[in-house]
């Protein structure tokens, strides 16, 4: 068994193959002068770990190509970040099911997919193959372990993470809490913590995913003003679109940080362990 990764996905591919004490099998990446992607990758065969997230179309067609490059094979997927997986169902009469697109596309050229804290988890039936979805529980909870943090708060910004933050909070001892919004007229609405009181409180908010970032400077603003003595992000996938790093700065949060799923100045953990535990568990 061997494992190749994508281009963006390589840091965490080495240390799944770390984890699990195989061979990383390097690939060259590079394009045509039209702009069409060619890779190339070492001999295979047996079985292959194949890892890249879908943060973009390009890593979406590398994946395609690298799958395809490991035919005769038997591909176990890891998609660490899985992109279009939020388009789960047709919003909007004329749109695709996007993440069932992706996932019947990709799960054609693998035996057995793992994801990490996919967007909803019943979009797994779409690969139609053996899919298995991972949670980084504990290794975000060692994460903030390392951080110093006295008697932290973990809260979720809405009651879609709560089972994200108390599995969290499971890990330290600590209290979790969520969010919710209280309409007090037209105009105003009261965000604060469903049970407990922030006052002089460290405060991290976790969530599976930061994009834009808009709901949790929301959050850090009305935190500061019911006291919270500092305020830390930390999430599973950085996607950090546009200047959502520079807002949630703006906005007083101490420290962000995010996994190795989409690799990043901002990955202070990784996945790796994790994704490693799942794939000896199949």
């Amino acid at each position: 068994m061997r494992v190749v990764s994508t281009q963006k996905s390589q840091i965490l591919a080495i240390g799944i193959a770390k984890s699990l004490g195989l061979d990383f099998v390097p690939t060259i990446y590079s394009r045509f002068p039209d702009g069409e992607h060619y890779l190339k990758t070492g001999r295979l065969d047996g079985e292959t770990i194949v890892v890249g997230s879908l943060t973009d179309s390009d890593s979406l067609v590398q994946l395609l190509l690298l799958l395809d490059a490991c035919e005769g094979s038997e591909c176990t997927l890891v998609l660490p970040y899985m992109g279009y997986a939020r388009q789960d169902k047709r919003f909007n009469e004329g749109e695709p099911i996007s993440a069932r697109a992706i996932a019947g596309a990709l799960g054609r050229m693998a035996c057995r997919v793992i994801t990490v804290h996919v967007h909803e988890p019943k979009i797994l039936v779409h690969f139609r193959v053996d899919a298995t979805n991972v949670s980084l529980g504990r290794e975000i909870g060692s994460c903030l372990a390392s951080r110093g943090l006295e008697n932290p708060i973990i809260l979720a910004p809405d009651g879609g993470a709560v089972g994200l933050a108390r599995s969290i909070g499971s890990e330290g001892g600590w209290e979790t809490d969520h969010l919710i919004k209280t309409r007090l007229s037209g105009t105003e609405v009261k965000i604060a913590p469903k049970e407990l009181d922030v006052k002089s409180r460290e405060v991290v908010i976790v969530d599976d995913i930061i994009s834009t970032g808009g709901t949790i400077v929301q959050a850090a603003m009305m935190l500061r003003e019911q006291g919270a003595s500092s305020i830390h992000a930390i999430c599973v996938h950085g996607v950090f679109a546009s200047n959502a790093y520079s807002q949630l700065k703006e906005a007083g949060i101490s420290e962000i940080l995010a996994s190795d799923t989409i690799e990043s100045g901002l990955s202070k953990y990784t996945a790796a362990e994790g994704i490693a535990r799942a794939i000896e568990g199949c």
